[in-house]
Order: C-alpha cells, then structure tokens, then sequence
C-alpha cells in the first residue's frame, strides 16, 4: 500500500481516543511515583485557591461583626493576625508546591519523550523492507516529532488545565453544598455545560483534525521529495512547475487547517452565553438569601470569590480539551504504525547465524508479489569462494532474488540455505550482518568518510579503517581534501562524485570483511575509466569470497566463474562468458547489443 492510500485511510477515521490515549498512559506506567507527586501537588495548589476565599469570608464575616459593635477591636485585629499569618503560609507552601510541581512534570515529559522516540524509532527501523519502500521519510519524521511534541503539551494540559480544574471543581462544589446548596447546584451546572459542549465539540471536530494533520503531512513529505531531488529540479528547469505544485499543496492544508479551526467559533460563542447566564442566578439567587438572612454577607463574598475563580480556569480547561484532542490527533499519526506487525518475523527459537564456508542454495524457490509470480521453482547452488553473475532483462528478478537472500521477502515456496542451513532459521538481523554488499547507488550517511565506512564495522579500529580506505585506493582520493577521512560527505553523500562514493562502499565492504558479498550492479553509474579502476578493486574484494554479482554491462562478468541468464524468474541460460557466447540464446543476444552499443542503460 503506498503513502498516499494510507492517508486516504486515514481521513476516513476519526481519531481513536481509547486506543490512542491508553497509549499514551501505558508510557507513564513506568513512572507512578512521579506522577502520583503531581497529582498530589496538583490537589494541595487547587485546595490553598479555596482556602484563601475562606479567609476572605472569615475576614468579611468578622468585618460587619466589627462594624455593628459586637466585635472588639482588639479581637478583631487577633482575628486578622492569624488570617495573614495562615495566608502568608499559604504564599510560601504554594510557591513551593509550585516549583516542585514544574520540575516533575519536566522530569516526566523528558522521560516520557525519550521512551516515545525510542519505542517508536526502533519499532519503525525494525518493521520490513516492504514498509519502508511504500512511506515517505518526511512524513515519518513529521509524525515522530509532533507526537514528541504533544507529549510535552498533552502533559501539560492534564496537569495545568484538565486536571487542576477537575480538582477545583470538586472541591468547590462540594465547599458550596455546606455553605449554599443552590450557589452549588448553579455552579455544578454552569460547569456541566460548560464541559459537555466542550466535549461535544471536541469529538465533532476530530475528522477535521485527522484531516488537517494528514495534510500537513502530505505537504512536508512533498517538500522532502522536491529538496531531496533539487538536483532533477535544477537540470529540467523545473522551478517553477514545483511551486506551482507546492503552492497547490499548501493551499489544500489551508482549506483543511481553516476548516478544522473554524469549530472554535462555535465554541467560544456558546461558552459566553453559558457563563453570562450563570452569571445572572449566582446574583440573583445568594443576594436573595442574603436579604432574608439565610446566609452572611461572607458566604454571599465567598460564593462569588469562587465563582470568579472557576471562570479562567474553565476557559482553560476547554483550551486543554482543544490540546488534548489535537494532541491524540498527533500521537495517533505516529501510534497507528504501532498496530503494524512485520511480516517476517523470526521464529521464537531462531539462532544467530556465523557463516563459515558460504554456500548459498536456492531450492525450488518460488516468490510472488502480491498475485503477480516473480521467481518460480528456482533452482541454484553457489559454491564457496565462487563468483557467480546474474544477467537478464529488467524485471527478470535479479534483484528480488538478492532480496530474498537478505530476507527482504519471504518465499512462497521452497527454501534458501547459507551452509546447508535454512535463512529462516537464524535472526534476521544476524544474516543481514553476515553478508557484504557493494550497491549501484551507495547512499552515505551526512557524516565523515571515516565514519561512513566505520557503519558496517563500528568495533574496528582505526589501523582497520585506514587499510580499507588504502584498499579501495580511497586513500589517494582523500589526500585533496582539507580534512582527509574526516570530511563530511553531505546528505546521501552529495559532495561526492559517483566514483568517490564507490570507493566508500568498497571501503565499507572490505571493513565488514564477510564471506559472501553482492556486487548489485556496483559500476553501472560510473564513466569507464573510473569503472575500469574499481573493476580491479572490487576483483580484489572478491577474491576468498562466495560472490554474487548483478550486472548489465556483461564485460565486468567475463571472469565470473558461473553466469547465470535470467528470464521472468526462470534460468535461461547458465555457463562461463565463453561458452554462453558460443551458443544461441539470450546471453548472446545481450553481448551482440552489447558489442553493438544498443544495450540500454536502464537495462539490469
């Protein structure tokens, strides 16, 4: 499935906020004590807020008693000695509270982030070749840093917004109900529209959301395809037709980020229809009580301290509600690659492969892709220390058959064996690292030469590395370059010239120094002096090594000991050059195109 039905998937989903937010909370499973300190925090700010209205009644309440002469003044001013004494402890244990509260919740986002990017970068590397050729890399990288992201907002909003108010709320309510049960059922509803519309809202809006991220995704992936190719850009002369096609992008992003945001007028209009109306009853209905005496001119005071205080803290509950849904919206981006499982997986008892002579056996193998066959029963035995070519058409399976000995695929039929042995019986990991590989494109990390080549090696050690930069006469390449081994290559390698990046991957293979290594048509891309070099390097690197070579240009494969011609899966042909040219056949052919120079490049 490529990138783009995936997102279509997605804009038929609302975000699934079960899935996504337990997610979440399994991530802070591991960190009860901090959470349950920030919890405790969160209650003791939101009860020193009620306590601090109290002492307002009291001081009011005491007031009138004071100014209708029951009240004595030297009483009265013990009265306000002890409430500034308890409030100025109130001040102190706040701050306190406060900057303790801000550093776990710091503590807990840190932690919290590291787990989510390393869970979900390790699960993502891990999952199959076939996932990886089907996704976009800017928009995983999107996806991975936004929810990172959100795990700081979405944090925040539960502690500061959600949380905070729920607790607010409680005790308020439940502080009203001893003092004035009407003041507490007005507020209790106030607050339950309040939150319901909120709620309502919310969930209402969450398509909008999915769809105004999945564009956001879609635009970033297209500016990491039009950067990543800028080359192509500039040699078509294609400037212009790309920002016609991102402003395109972009303005499909506006439409869905517009749409989305548009929920949030409805929204704040309600809210203050909601609150004015409360507004009104909380006047009218303690005004009324306190008139006929039912309650004191303190409690009156208290119940609109209170009232007052609940306000902000709504407001910022239903921003957080607005976060915590945007956030669930960012996290289910990244949690859904979560739900894929590889599809090659090792067996539960799989062994660590060390391969020893490598032999390499197809046994009437068969692979297809989907309904489409690729490779049927296929039969073929490498011996150790052989060099073996593949020749033939594009899409003859050449290349798949070098995937499915990397395990890339799993066969439909048949078996592949390194040393008489089945590859699915070992890791796949550990077959991966036991075979070299020297590609058509070497693709360089943006980081020095000497690192680039230390990757299928790191435990060598620099004497290693510098022999394999001498080996593949990378040595003589480097001695221009201000900073030698250290220079840095570029992303992919971009200040490299295809030669100098070959010499790299010959480098790398020398330093991984494995007893079967592929050559996946390694010089095609070269002029023919620079080839005509590396050909005897990559001679060299074969020798005592069980060798697979794909190739189009059939004069690199003349030396091969077996070439084997391949035809829609199946094997054609099979012999030395000199035998196969000496005979009809599709290997002829090629060599008379060859030879003729109509052999398309493209051609593998």
């Amino acid at each position: 499935m490529d990138e783009k039905k995936d997102d279509d998937k997605d804009e038929e989903e609302n975000v699934d906020i079960k899935y996504t937010f337990f997610t979440y909370l399994n991530f802070l499973k591991n960190y009860k004590l901090i959470v349950s300190g920030i919890l405790f925090l969160v209650f003791f700010l939101e009860a020193r807020h009620i306590i601090e209205s109290y002492l307002f009644k009291v001081l009011v309440d005491e007031g009138a008693l004071f100014a209708a002469g029951t009240l004595m003044l030297g009483e009265f001013v013990k009265i306000i000695w002890i409430l500034a004494g308890i409030f100025g402890i109130i001040v102190v244990t706040g701050f306190l509270g406060r900057w303790i509260q801000q550093h776990l919740v710091n503590v807990l986002v840190n932690k919290v982030m590291v787990d989510l990017k390393m869970k979900y970068f390790s699960h993502i590397v891990g999952l199959d070749h076939s996932f990886h050729v089907t996704h976009k890399t800017g928009s995983l990288i999107t996806r991975m840093s936004r929810a990172s992201s959100a795990v700081e907002s979405v944090t925040e909003v539960l502690t500061y917004n959600i949380i905070s108010t729920m607790f607010s709320f409680a005790i308020i309510v439940a502080s009203l109900i001893y003092f004035d049960l009407v003041s507490a059922a007005v507020i209790f509803i106030v607050v339950f529209i309040f939150i319901a519309y909120s709620y309502f809202m919310q969930v209402i809006s969450q398509k909008a959301n999915v769809l105004a991220n999945n564009a956001e995704d879609r635009e970033n992936g297209v500016v990491s395809d039009i950067f990543t190719n800028i080359e192509s850009v500039k040699y078509f002369g294609k400037e212009s037709f790309v920002k016609r096609k991102f402003a395109e992008v972009i303005e499909y992003t506006k439409s869905k980020l517009l749409k989305h945001w548009g929920y949030y007028r409805w929204i704040d209009s309600v809210h203050s229809v909601t609150i004015g109306i409360g507004t009104f009853f909380l006047l009218y209905f303690p005004i009324v009580k306190f008139l006929s005496g039912e309650i004191s001119l303190g409690t009156v005071v208290f119940v609109y301290t209170v009232y007052g205080d609940m306000i902000e803290p709504l407001y910022g509950m239903v921003y957080g509600l607005k976060t915590f849904y945007s956030s669930m919206a960012d996290f289910q981006s990244l949690f859904k690659y979560g739900k894929i499982n590889k599809q090659i997986e090792d067996k539960p008892n799989a062994k660590v492969l060390k391969i020893k002579d490598g032999e390499i056996e197809f046994k009437d193998v068969s692979f297809n892709y989907g309904k489409r066959k690729i490779i049927e029963n296929f039969n073929l035995k490498i011996s150790k220390n052989k060099k073996i070519a593949f020749v033939g058409s594009s899409g003859s399976g050449k290349s798949t058959l070098v995937k499915i000995l990397y395990r890339f695929y799993d066969i439909s039929s048949g078996k592949v064996l390194i040393d008489g042995e089945d590859i699915r019986d070992f890791k796949q990991e550990s077959l991966r690292s036991e075979m070299s590989i020297v590609p058509q494109e070497c693709v360089l990390f943006d980081d020095t030469i000497y690192n680039n080549i230390a990757f299928s090696n790191p435990s060598a050690t620099r004497e290693q590395v510098m022999n394999a930069i001498k080996f593949a006469h990378l040595d003589k390449v480097i001695e221009n370059f201000p900073n030698k081994e250290e220079t840095v290559v570029g992303e992919r390698g971009v200040k490299l010239s295809g030669g100098e990046k070959q010499r790299v991957s010959i480098a790398r293979a020398i330093l991984a120094d494995k007893e079967i290594l592929i050559l996946d048509e390694a010089t095609s891309a070269l002029d023919s002096e620079t080839e005509y070099e590396i050909q005897k390097d990559l001679a060299k690197l074969m020798q005592g090594r069980t060798s697979i070579i794909i190739a189009h240009r059939l004069s690199t494969i003349m030396h091969a000991d077996k070439i084997v011609v391949l035809k829609n899966g199946k094997i054609l042909q099979e012999g030395k050059h000199q035998e196969l040219i000496n005979q009809p056949g599709e290997y002829k052919k090629l060599w008379g195109l060859q030879k003729e120079g109509y052999l398309e490049d493209s051609q593998k």
